[in-house]
């Protein structure tokens, strides 16, 4: 398959050195990244870096730098904490920031979060979900500001549902790299990587360096409408490897 990279939890506090340690495999195998940008983060469990110890002063306006590089963003929710525990349309974790809430709230929140990107020049219409948790309610939320796109669900390419445009992630990264056709997307959470994941995507970047696309070279791509049993699957995909890592995490 055909490998994009998506880096979640960017913020002005991340975990610095572990992010340009990362940003230089990319770019030495000129990989281009989505990155999730997080708005307005209050999520302690992503205050790593005291902000005044960043090396990178002007975060917004680096930001900027990666998408005049290639790189794609979108608005990583709103705030990352997590308000409920409902699993929502994609249930593969059981808490979420917006599943759960009514229309309303939601609309206001994203709607924040939208502006908060915008004042600071940064325009995108590519949602990603924190803990890919999601109801139809942020569906409708997010095609009444303007989005189009979402970074989430199963499946081999881009697909519409709901009026808007799905772009899978891989459900096994060892799956998805013996197959020869379709796209996919690895997620990656750089400020939890060890020497270990280090030393895999280095390895993952060396040897399939052919199949390593621009996440935006997914945008090129004509969308297919999936049926009913598409959406069934998928779910139920989700819902078996929520329970499976619930388990493995219980041994």
């Amino acid at each position: 398959m055909n490998i994009t990279i998506r880096m979640d939890d960017i913020t002005p506090d991340m975990d610095w050195a572990k992010f340009l340690r990362f940003k230089e495999l990319c770019d030495l195998y000129q990989v281009k990244p989505l990155i999730g940008v997080v708005p307005q983060n209050r999520d302690e469990n992503l205050h790593i870096d005291e902000l005044g110890d960043a090396p990178v002063k002007d975060f917004w306006g680096y930001v900027k730098e990666l998408q005049n590089e290639g790189w794609s963003v979108a608005q990583h929710g709103v705030t990352h904490i997590y308000t409920t525990k409902k699993m929502g349309c994609f249930p593969l974790n059981r808490l979420s920031e917006f599943a759960g809430i009514s229309y309303e709230k939601q609309y206001e929140s994203l709607l924040m979060g939208k502006n908060i990107l915008s004042e600071h020049g940064i325009e995108t219409d590519l949602f990603m979900a924190p803990a890919h948790s999601f109801d139809r309610n942020t569906v409708k939320a997010l095609k009444k500001l303007g989005f189009a796109r979402l970074t989430d669900g199963f499946g081999e390419k881009p697909y519409a549902r709901w009026g808007i445009t799905f772009y899978p992630i891989s459900y096994r990264q060892s799956s998805s790299l013996k197959k020869e056709k379709g796209y996919t997307t690895f997620v990656v959470h750089t400020n939890t990587m060890n020497d270990r994941d280090f030393e895999r995507y280095e390895k993952l970047f060396r040897e399939y360096q052919g199949r390593l696309i621009p996440y935006s070279a997914l945008f090129m791509l004509l969308p297919t409408n999936r049926g009913v049993l598409g959406n069934i699957k998928e779910y139920v995909m989700a819902l078996t490897k929520f329970a499976l890592v619930t388990l493995k995490s219980r041994l």
